[in-house]
C-alpha cells in the first residue's frame, strides 16, 4: 500500500499546486458602454487599455464586458450608468445643458496646446476644489479629461478674421463652446460628434468647432476643407470617466482601489496621451488630404480673447453661485497646466 499511498499524496499535491497557480475567476464583470466607434484611437488607445488594466490590478477578479453596442445615444450615456444600463462609461458634459456649471472649466479659451498636460491638470483640479460640489450625483467620477485644444473647421472658405465667422452656421458639441461660437458671431448647431458628417456633407453647418483628432476619428477630411488652428486653443471639451456608484459600492475594498488606481490622473494622463498624438496623425492626415491649413495669426487670436472675454467672466459669475471662486479655480488650472506642459 506505501507505493500507493506515495502516488495519492503526489497526485494531491500536484491538485493543490494547480489549484494556487490556475488563474482567478473573475467575480465581477462591469458592462461598458461606448459610443465611440470601437476603432477610434481613443477606444484602442484608452478605453481599453483602461479596462485591461483594471482586470490586472484586480488579480483578475474584475472583469470588463464593453458591450457590442452602445446602450443609449451619446448624450445619454451619463443617465443610462445612473440607472445601470451600463456600470462603466465616458460621456461629455456638455451634451447635457445646464446639468454641469463648474466642469466648463475645463473648456474655457486659450488653456494651451497640450491634451496631456490639460486633463492632468484638470484632474487634479477638479479633486482639489471641484469634486465636493457634487455636480455628478449618481454616480461615481472616476477620471475627468479633455481632448486636445479646440480649432476651427469649414467647408466652403477659410476662416482668418473675426468677420468671417459672421453667420456661419457651426457643429459644436455643447458646454462652453456654445457660448464661444455665439460670442464669435457664429450660429452654434448643437449635435454629438456622431452627426458632424451628416451636418457638413448636406451643408446643413458651414464648418464645425473640433479638436484636430475628431477630423481622424469621424473621417471627416473629404467634408472640411479649411482648417484654422487657434495657438491655445479656442476651446476644450470636458469629458468624464464615470461608474454606476451602486456598483463601484458594491466591490471589496480592495476591487475598489484596483478601480481607482486605473482611473484619476493615471487615466486623465492616458486620455490625454491619446488626444495629443491623435492630433498629430490627423494633421497629416488633413495634408495628405490637401486641406487648406492656417494658423490664425496675433490679430486674429486677440480679436478672439476679445470676443470670448464675456463668456469667462458670465462663469466666474456662475461659479459663484455654487459658492466657487472661479477666477481662483481658473488661474490654477493655467497654472497647473503650465507647469505640466514645461515638464515641472
Amino acid at each position: 500500500m506505501q507505493p500507493f499511498n506515495r502516488i495519492r499524496r503526489a497526485m494531491l499535491g500536484f491538485v493543490a499546486c494547480a489549484a494556487l497557480t490556475a488563474p482567478v475567476a473573475a467575480q465581477t464583470t462591469l458592462t461598458m458602454s461606448v459610443w465611440i466607434p470601437i476603432q477610434a484611437p481613443f477606444a484602442q488607445h484608452a478605453l481599453l487599455p483602461w479596462a485591461k488594466q483594471v482586470e490586472e490590478l484586480s488579480a483578475g477578479r474584475i472583469k470588463v464586458n464593453v458591450l457590442p453596442k452602445a446602450v443609449a445615444s451619446p448624450t445619454g450615456h451619463f443617465d443610462a450608468v445612473r440607472d445601470g444600463l451600463a456600470d462603466v462609461a465616458f460621456t461629455v458634459q456638455g451634451y447635457t445643458p445646464g446639468r454641469f456649471v463648474l466642469t466648463k472649466v475645463a473648456e474655457l479659451p486659450f488653456l494651451g496646446d497640450s491634451a496631456e498636460s490639460i486633463s492632468v491638470a484638470y484632474q487634479r483640479i477638479h479633486e482639489q476644489q471641484l469634486a465636493r460640489a457634487g455636480e455628478h450625483q449618481g454616480v461615481r467620477v472616476l477620471s475627468v479629461f479633455t481632448h486636445g485644444p479646440g480649432q476651427m473647421y469649414s467647408t466652403r472658405k477659410p476662416i482668418t478674421r473675426l468677420e468671417d465667422l459672421q453667420g456661419m452656421k457651426m457643429r459644436t458639441g455643447g458646454g462652453v463652446v456654445n457660448d464661444v461660437t455665439n460670442a464669435l458671431g457664429a450660429t452654434a448647431i448643437l449635435k454629438a460628434a456622431t452627426e458632424a458628417y451628416e451636418l457638413l456633407s448636406s451643408g446643413v453647418a458651414d464648418g464645425a468647432f473640433f479638436a484636430r483628432e475628431s477630423i481622424l476619428t469621424f473621417k471627416l477630411s473629404n467634408v472640411v476643407r479649411h482648417a484654422t488652428f487657434v495657438p491655445g486653443g479656442l476651446f476644450n471639451t470636458s469629458f468624464v470617466l464615470l461608474m454606476n456608484e451602486a456598483k463601484f459600492n458594491a466591490l471589496s475594498a480592495a476591487d475598489r482601489d484596483a478601480v481607482l488606481k486605473a482611473s484619476g490622473e493615471n487615466f486623465a494622463r492616458t486620455a490625454g496621451r491619446s488626444f495629443d498624438q491623435s492630433d498629430k496623425n490627423a494633421v497629416d492626415l488633413m495634408r495628405q488630404a490637401g486641406m487648406d491649413i492656417r494658423t490664425a495669426d496675433a490679430a486674429f487670436v486677440e480679436q478672439m480673447r476679445r470676443a470670448t472675454a464675456p463668456v469667462v467672466d458670465a462663469w466666474v459669475a456662475d461659479a459663484a453661485k455654487k459658492n466657487v471662486n472661479g477666477r481662483v479655480v481658473l488661474d490654477a488650472l493655467r497654472a497647473e497646466a503650465r507647469k505640466l506642459a514645461d515638464g515641472r
